[in-house]
């Protein structure tokens, strides 16, 4: 089920209307409802799959039973391991495994060694790396002994299955996200009405900023030989807000729609595009899984505690890691390499004090440069692969020309782009209290009603699938 979906506009409001009908002092009825509503909201894509999710659940809530059960660390790793072995093997089968048979086929059939490894035909599960990621963070989270390991079913597997934020994350942490189903929840009007600005916002970026973009950004990859350099540049320009409308208005959904029901989920984006560095980008897009892989990946491989090449080791690993995760082809793992080797090269320059670094002018210079390298790692990212990624650049410079676009449907996407960029600058650089007199103000009120009209002349609504839902 889509989030910009007419049965999701159907389904959401009898969540809330039955969730908020049931007394708050049945926190466990409660919680039965939400757990019924997510796994239906699931099927709704592929019904057998929720067994894959279930799955999941059942593997690890029984290694946190094992894991608080034991004062053994031999046993207490060993129910771990087996935790991260199922879960990480169910995702690699699903996920990797006829990427790396087709590989290991071709790298045989290179050497004279002809070989043909057998291979699945499944269906990517939506979410399947958001939810496993999530659950996993909690058998770790239980065997650190940072969260005491939930005894009540229905509550932990609510927690994996959280229907808002299931598919396309935040990946939230049981540290945060699992107390919330133990508390009450009663109907707040300002709960309403700040979920009401968040999804809207959400649904401005997907459907007018995304999918507005895409058209044009589509056109162009699906047709390279038709286009010329010009196209790509501009296509080039347009995919890293494709990309953020796209992640960002989920997010911004999911965590609106959470919220009007009285649960808080984490921050996933913070205006990432207003970096100046590579390292202030991580902090700021997709937060949650930056945050992941800091906590569980990076930190446990020694982090910055460590020498300064084996510094860079774990940062190269840990972003390589981070863009496999993405999927299953070399462009994606590239992508990953680009950041790595790029935070690498801020760490080396760190200690470099240029005589006018605290100017405003080097400021805008450091943004500049991080824009133009995330946009070229998008490249990569956009790319079905290598050798389409390596033309693009290749014809992007060699090939230039006036770019093939219609002037009508880019000006709606520059207007899109331009009224965010306007709303980001606001959130940027204005006080939090002044922020919060804003959103409680008439003016608000007024916004919003101009953002659900833009919505509904320049939307696209075609009920595209979010593209963070192939991860």
């Amino acid at each position: 089920m889509l989030f910009n979906s007419l049965s999701f506009l159907l389904f959401f409001p009898v969540v809330c209307a039955v969730w908020f009908c049931i007394p708050t002092s049945w926190t466990r009825a409660r919680n039965l409802w939400l757990l019924f509503a997510s796994y239906y909201f699931y099927m709704n894509w592929e019904p057998a799959y929720a067994l894959l999710l279930l799955s999941s659940t059942v593997i690890t809530y029984a290694a946190s039973l094992g894991i608080a059960g034991s004062q053994r660390k031999r046993v207490r790793k060993a129910w771990l391991t087996g935790s991260l072995v199922l879960n990480l093997g169910i995702l690699f089968l699903f996920k990797y495994y006829n990427f790396l048979a087709a590989n290991v086929a071709s790298i045989l059939n290179a050497t004279g060694l002809a070989m043909e490894l057998p291979t699945f035909t499944l269906l990517l599960p939506v979410g399947i790396s958001f939810y496993t990621f999530q659950a996993l963070g909690y058998s770790i989270d239980v065997y650190r002994g940072t969260t005491p390991a939930e005894r009540d079913f229905a509550t932990y597997a609510l927690f994996v299955s959280f229907f808002p934020q299931l598919v396309a994350g935040p990946i939230e942490r049981s540290t945060h996200l699992l107390p919330q189903f133990r508390q009450r929840h009663p109907l707040r009007p300002l709960h309403l009405w700040r979920g009401l600005q968040l999804m809207v916002w959400g649904y401005f970026l997907k459907l007018v900023v995304a999918d507005r973009c895409g058209i044009y950004v589509d056109a162009v990859w699906d047709n390279l030989d038709e286009h010329n350099g010009g196209s790509y540049l501009l296509a080039a320009m347009l995919f890293p807000w494709q990309i953020y409308g796209d992640f960002a208005g989920y997010s911004l959904i999911a965590i609106g729609a959470a919220r009007m029901m009285g649960f808080r989920l984490c921050t996933n984006f913070r205006r990432p595009y207003f970096s100046c560095s590579i390292g202030e980008f991580w902090h700021r897009w997709h937060i949650s899984l930056s945050t992941w892989f800091k906590d569980y990946l990076y930190i446990p491989l020694g982090g910055n505690r460590v020498s300064r090449i084996r510094n860079y080791f774990n940062l190269l690993v840990t972003f390589t890691v981070s863009g496999i995760w993405h999927g299953a082809n070399w462009t994606f793992c590239l992508w990953g390499v680009w950041h790595g080797l790029l935070l690498c090269l801020e760490k080396c320059c760190a200690a470099i004090r240029l005589p006018f670094s605290a100017s405003r002018i080097y400021s805008l210079l450091r943004w500049a440069l991080t824009y133009v390298a995330v946009c070229m790692g998008w490249v990569l990212f956009r790319a079905p692969s290598l050798r389409e990624a390596i033309r693009f650049f290749t014809e992007m410079i060699t090939r230039w020309a006036t770019p093939l676009f219609s002037r009508v449907e880019v000006g709606l996407c520059l207007l899109a782009v331009a009224i965010v960029v306007a709303l980001e600058l606001i959130l940027e650089y204005s006080s939090r209290r002044r922020l919060l007199r804003l959103a409680n103000s008439s003016l608000m009120s007024l916004a919003l009603a101009l953002v659900i009209a833009f919505i509904t002349l320049f939307g696209i609504m075609d009920s595209s699938q979010f593209l963070y839902f192939q991860f």
